[in-house]
Formats: C-alpha cells, sequence, structure tokens
C-alpha cells in the first residue's frame, strides 16, 4: 500500500482491509475476520508494551490452531479429563482413570486431556490415541507429551493455561475431575463458574473417587458447610456436579444427560432449547408448573427453527422448546435438562 501523509479514514482503512482479504482469497465469516484485522492495526497506536502485543499474537495464534485442529471432529462429543500429573501407574486414580476413558471411547466419544503424565496418560492409554485430544502445557519441568500421544497430530502445545483452558471447555460435552492438585481445583472451579454464570454451556461434570476415598467427598463437604451454609451459593448450584467412586455410573451420568437433550442457545431474548423427542402438550404443562421460577415472562412452549437458527442445519429437524429465561439460576435449567431427559 503506499504511504500517505495522513493517517486513512475509518472508510478508508476498512477498504483496504476488505482488498486484503480479497487478496487472500475470501474464506469464512470474512466481516469478523476484517473485524480482527482492524482491531490489530489500532495496536499500533493504542498499546506501547512489546510484552503485551506478544501476549495477544500468542493468544490468536493458539486458538486459531486449536479451533482448525478441532474442526474435523465436530461430530464427535468430547469428555475434557482432569487429575494429578503425579499419579502413578500402579495407583488406583489411574487405572481408574483409563478405565473410565476406554468406557468413553467404546460409548463413541473422545477425550480431552493434558498431554502429561499421570491422570492424562491414563486417559490417552484408556481412549487410545485415535480417540484422544492431548492439550499440552509448556512449562520448565514438563516439556514433551506423553508417549501415548506424543507425536500425533491431535498434540496442541500452549504457552498459556488461559487459552489451554477456553480450549478445554470450548469443545467438551463433558468434564470428569479425578484427584489433583491446584491445577485440577483451578479447573473444576472455572468449569462451575462459567456454568454457574452461564458463561458456558451446561454440560455434564462428573467428580470421580476411588473407591475408599474421600477426596471429592471431603470437597463437596466443605462445599456444603462454607459456601453454601454462609449462603455464598445457592442450593441449586450443587446441582451442576455429581459426585461418584464408580466408573459405570460415571459413564452413565455422562451419556443419560443427552438422553433427550441436544443443545441450546439464546436468541435474542429466548433461550431455545433442541430434544431429540418433543414432549407431549401435558409434559410442557409440568414444566411450565415445576419451573415457573425460571421464565421471566410468557411460558415454556413448542417452537419451530427461528430464521437465526438456519444455519445450523443440523439441528433444523430436532424438535425444541423456547422461553424468556431469567439468565440466573442455571442450577435450576440444569433440573430442567434433567427433567426433559427422564420424559
Amino acid at each position: 500500500m503506499e504511504r500517505t501523509d495522513k493517517p486513512p479514514t475509518d472508510s478508508e482503512l476498512r477498504r483496504r482491509v476488505q482488498d486484503l482479504i480479497a487478496y487472500k482469497g475470501g474464506g469464512y465469516n470474512a466481516e469478523l475476520v476484517a473485524d480482527i484485522v482492524e482491531n490489530a492495526l489500532k495496536l499500533l497506536h493504542d498499546v506501547e508494551d512489546r510484552g503485551d502485543v506478544r501476549i495477544i499474537q500468542t493468544t490468536l495464534r493458539e486458538l486459531r490452531y486449536a479451533f482448525r485442529l478441532f474442526a474435523p471432529y465436530a461430530d464427535r462429543k468430547k469428555v475434557t479429563v482432569f487429575g494429578s500429573a503425579r499419579v502413578r501407574p500402579n495407583e488406583a486414580e489411574y487405572r481408574q482413570a483409563a478405565e473410565f476413558a476406554r468406557k468413553m471411547a467404546g460409548a463413541g466419544w473422545m477425550v480431552i486431556t493434558g498431554a502429561g503424565p499421570g491422570i492424562m496418560q491414563a486417559g490417552h492409554e484408556g481412549a487410545g490415541p485415535e480417540n484422544s485430544f492431548g492439550a499440552n502445557i509448556r512449562l520448565p519441568w514438563e516439556q514433551s507429551a506423553n508417549p501415548v500421544i506424543s507425536g500425533d497430530k491431535k498434540l496442541i502445545n500452549f504457552k498459556y493455561f488461559f487459552t489451554r483452558k477456553l480450549t478445554f471447555v470450548r469443545h467438551s460435552d463433558a468434564i470428569a475431575l479425578f484427584p489433583g492438585g491446584f491445577g485440577t481445583m483451578d479447573e473444576g472451579y472455572e468449569a462451575l463458574t462459567l456454568m454457574q454464570t452461564g458463561k458456558s454451556r451446561l454440560m455434564p461434570l462428573v467428580l470421580i473417587d476411588p473407591p475408599g476415598s474421600t477426596y471429592w467427598k471431603t470437597w463437596d463437604k466443605q462445599t456444603r458447610e462454607h459456601l453454601l451454609r454462609n449462603q455464598l451459593i445457592s442450593p441449586d448450584d450443587l446441582t451442576l456436579y455429581r459426585i461418584t467412586d464408580n466408573v459405570e455410573e460415571a459413564v452413565k451420568l455422562i451419556t443419560r444427560f443427552y438422553r433427550n437433550y441436544h443443545s441450546m442457545r439464546f436468541v435474542r431474548d429466548l433461550l431455545v432449547i433442541r430434544l431429540k423427542h418433543a414432549p407431549s402438550a401435558s409434559a410442557i404443562d409440568a414444566l411450565n408448573e415445576d419451573y415457573a421460577d425460571i421464565v421471566a415472562t410468557g411460558r415454556i412452549r413448542a417452537i419451530e427453527p427461528m430464521p437465526e437458527e438456519q444455519e445450523e442445519t443440523a439441528t433444523l429437524s430436532l424438535p425444541r422448546l423456547a422461553f424468556e429465561f431469567t439468565r440466573r439460576e442455571y442450577g435450576r435449567l440444569r433440573q430442567l435438562i434433567d427433567t426433559l431427559n427422564s420424559l
């Protein structure tokens, strides 16, 4: 581009960005990419510190690569497995995690976990590399991935924890936590916080204790005696997770979440819930009676696909319910999903 004495106007800048996109041959979501390019150019004057710009640069690169890697597997459900890297193969947690991953793969699911040792390696061993994603974090003492996923095309190396955690949650349909340290607690609390506040979609979150262990039961007791009793969380928030020491039950808790429930999204003020089987009129009446507290105005009702959903062709044939959700009580929304799965 030729240089001028004056910076281009906003309209001129947009034209040049559009020319650049056309020069690259166009592609998906051109208007969103144009906005990213425009905001990137604003960094030339808005952010002086080189380290700050490097964070933005690396974040964009990592997320772009991760989204591209997951795209071919979008039609397969995935469970993210968290747990300690310090667990050894002869310990109960390791064997249990491997068995859990093996059963989930047998049910047609893929497994996402970190690429390190311990519970992460157990998850890859159980699912097999063909059904595994590895999300590695570069640490001074863990530079390489475990031997099961090392060299696999579905291995991603992240510099930042926050891009790695976003990738975990973004591409998961369920989360399973085995005993672990600060990292496991951080990932578990973040998943709960995102669901509690509506910043991620609702999904099964299962805390798995080895038989005879009270790791998660003790955590649950502390949650109830301090967070709940002091009214720091709502009683309904406790429905956002389940605890079990049985691998078979953990698998059922996850797969049964999708027995009838398919997905949901907001369309303007309406929460649209897509289902595999349409509930009867009497069942919808019962839902309105039992869940009136989370309906802001109007009623829960059956609807046809809305114009804003037309690009989601895979869901257009599904029956759906819609209502104006209060956008606060996500624990109650989880209970509504459980009820729909029981119909």
